[in-house]
């Protein structure tokens, strides 16, 4: 039992709070690169990327694995992206360390899930049992080539301007002075 649910329950919200959380920060991107914020999106990515990272390390294990090291990673660069999203409001450099650690985190999570499609689905399965074979290590790499190149992109058009950072400050009004 974790949290008071069967492994199964347990297993199964995982999945689904880490699938929103993809499927959130997709559309987070998507605003990157339109230059829009999408500040109720971005909060839903954000704790669901959170979660997902949180609750992998409530599964039962002996040892370290490459799945804590990634849930780690992540949780590093959601601090930083927290930070830099709201007490920092976007402003100066924290904007583009914001997209930046928005995508990794994202990245890492899509890792994931192509790791855990290999593991799952068995005509991928079959393809790559070890997980070390080409099929796995192309399909991580195309991943890896797609988010580098989406991250370039989306730093580059994610523009905060003064007005939007400042209303985005506790207490502040929508007036540009």
């Amino acid at each position: 039992m974790i949290l008071g649910m069967s492994l199964a329950t347990f297993t199964l919200l995982h999945v689904v709070i880490s699938l929103v959380g993809i499927a959130s920060g997709l559309i987070v991107v998507y605003g990157f690169i339109a230059g829009k914020r999408l500040d109720i999106w971005t909060a839903v990515f954000l704790l669901t990327t959170v979660l997902t990272s949180a609750t992998g390390f409530l599964f039962p294990f002996k040892h370290l694995l490459p799945s804590h090291i990634v849930g780690i990673l992540s949780l590093l660069v959601l601090a930083v992206a927290i930070v830099a999203r709201y007490p920092r409001h976007l402003e100066g450099g924290w904007r583009r360390t914001y997209v930046v650690c928005a995508m990794v985190a994202l990245y890492l999570n899509c890792f994931v899930l192509v790791a855990q499609g290999f593991l799952k689905v068995p005509a991928l399965h079959a393809l790559a049992p070890n997980g070390n074979e080409p099929p796995f290590l192309i399909a991580q790499l195309a991943l890896l080539a797609v988010f580098v190149l989406l991250t370039i992109v989306a730093a580059r058009r994610f523009q905060c301007s003064p007005a939007q950072a400042a209303s985005s400050r506790p207490g502040a009004t929508d007036k540009v002075a």
